[in-house]
């Protein structure tokens, strides 16, 4: 067996960020791969590495969000890319530039996936951030 050795210790900062791949609330619309999402966050980690910029990285994981609201329900396409700053190449990253940096991929992801919201979550906050002038959800005619 392998003798290891611990490199880095410290707190642990998970985030996570889920965005719908489906444009829209139409059903029959395209949803993007996970290849496509995977090259918007690869853009986004390398555009920051190349300016010199921090980044996270992180896995993505892919499902489908269920909801429901007094005149019906529903289901969408969602990925979520989370994971923990690292505590080996991050540990002097503040909390208020993990989220600054999650926000800026949140908008990007909106961008790119033509999505209205993003959910977002860091430590023990969640939050969620919706483009303006974005598609209605169905639900608000209620």
């Amino acid at each position: 067996m392998a003798t290891m050795k611990m490199l880095a210790a410290g707190p642990k900062r998970s985030f996570a960020v889920t965005v719908g791949t489906r444009p829209g609330y139409d059903p029959l619309a395209v949803a993007a791969t996970q290849a496509e999402v995977w090259t918007v966050i690869l853009d986004w980690m390398a555009a920051r590495a190349a300016a010199g910029k921090p980044f996270v990285t992180g896995t993505v994981t892919a499902g489908r969000v269920l909801y429901a609201w007094a005149a019906g329900r529903g289901h969408e396409p969602v990925v979520t890319f989370g994971g923990e700053v690292s505590v080996l190449y991050s540990p002097n990253l503040g909390d208020s530039e993990v989220v600054v940096m999650l926000n800026e991929l949140a908008g990007i992801l909106a961008d790119q996936l033509k999505q209205t919201r993003v959910y977002l979550s860091y430590r023990e906050e969640a939050w969620v951030l919706e483009r303006e002038g974005g598609e209605p959800s169905p639900r608000a005619a209620e």
